[in-house]
């Protein structure tokens, strides 16, 4: 049993994070990873206040074990998100797109973990000096919103560690146990996995986009929309429309307009596998099967274990 400082910080059994992904990460894959031994996140970007607060009581509800809220800092309404968290008393929080300096102290003053996620060393440097308690360093071959650098995990990881003392966890591109033994060989103290939690029957994604994450074939992700945020997506109709524009240089403003509203809604939430925006990471093509939360988990911590006997025995 690993009893690392991940493990202390969060007070959990094993040291798998469930990423707070929009549209797919509501309390049931929150309560259900939880309360398998790992921790559970609700993805708040998605959510208006109340429905943010009804799936925090609702988790509270489900399990007795430790749980957090992902809320991205760009969120309209941050600051009715961030209160409600701390109203009731979530214990964890991640934060994401945005400078961890503006809300962590106040999390903390409210006895709230505070994490914060980086793609960069530079940003893992300053989520230091803000005072988080962690940090998720995300390679780009993560799905969903992503860095400029385009610094893979197996880059990222051991360059933050060499600029940190805190906990760092790794996350993009990781989905089963060899791939987590190798990120705490390069230097990570925790996994936090989005893709592989999408494809159970807890999240909320929609059917359609579960079997399309399940039919994902090696190279049927690609990182776009560069000028404006990056993010990784499956290729769709809607992917291509933005390939071709990228392609032939059309602006920000135009891309924008393309982008229009409530892209990841309709491809994520609503299945539609053509216009949708469909964020998933490159290890989805991995992934041939639905299973509960509770199997992956277990799965994933199983192969992690016997991964690390393996070497040892390999070294031996």
């Amino acid at each position: 049993m690993i009893n690392n400082r991940i493990c202390k910080l969060f007070a959990i059994e094993k040291p798998i994070v469930q990423a707070g992904m929009i549209w797919c990460s509501g309390w049931e894959l929150a309560s259900a990873v939880s309360n398998a031994g790992g921790l559970g996140l609700i993805g708040s970007g998605s959510m208006y206040p109340e429905i943010l607060k009804e799936h925090i009581r609702k988790c509270k509800a489900a399990t007795s074990k430790p749980f957090g809220v992902n809320i991205p800092l760009l969120y309209p309404d941050i600051e009715k998100h961030i209160q409600i968290v701390i109203d009731e008393k979530v214990p964890i929080v991640f934060t994401s797109a945005g400078s961890p300096k503006t809300w962590t102290p106040l999390l903390k003053q409210n006895g709230i973990v505070v994490v914060h996620v980086v793609s960069a060393v530079k940003f893992a440097v300053k989520c230091q000096e803000a005072g988080v308690d962690a940090i998720v360093a995300e390679g780009f071959e993560a799905g969903g919103h992503n860095g400029r650098e385009e610094s893979t995990t197996m880059v990222l990881i051991p360059q933050v560690k060499q600029h940190v003392n805190i906990p760092v966890i790794a996350a993009g591109g990781i989905g089963f146990g060899a791939q987590m033994a190798a990120a705490f060989a390069l230097g990570a103290e925790g996994v936090q996995i989005g893709s592989r939690f999408v494809a159970t029957p807890e999240s909320s994604a929609h059917a359609n986009f579960k079997q399309a994450v399940i039919n994902s074939v090696e190279g049927g992700t690609q990182l776009t929309l560069k000028q404006l945020t990056p993010v990784r997506l499956i290729k769709n109709k809607f992917f291509n429309e933005v390939d071709r524009a990228e392609k032939r240089g059309a602006s920000a403003e135009e891309l924008t307009n393309l982008l229009g509203r409530a892209r990841a809604k309709k491809g994520m939430f609503e299945g539609d596998l053509e216009e949708g925006e469909l964020e998933i990471g490159q290890v989805s093509s991995a992934i041939k099967t639905l299973k509960p939360a509770a199997e992956v988990v277990d799965e994933i911590y199983h192969e992690f274990n016997q991964t690390l006997k393996s070497l040892a025995q390999l070294i031996g």
